[in-house]
């Protein structure tokens, strides 16, 4: 099964990712060590949530005005 998956740095260090589709987010210390920790507890979660997935989220971009 092929899930879509977002990685952004973490302030503290080190990665989080997280899955769209089934919401399990984790992190690690390393962008190999992120996608591992992912695979793993999604795998878990979908062990007690099995999951049909019908469509395939997009990601985009939006801009916003910031006011200091």
């Amino acid at each position: 099964m092929e899930l879509a998956a977002v990685l952004t740095s973490a302030p503290e260090g080190g990665y989080v990712v997280f899955n769209p589709e089934t919401g399990t987010t984790t992190q690690g210390k390393t962008v190999e060590e992120a996608w591992a920790n992912l695979r793993e507890a999604t795998e878990l979660y979908l062990e007690e949530f099995p999951l049909q997935v019908t469509s395939r989220p997009l990601l985009t971009t939006f801009e916003v005005v910031v006011h200091a």
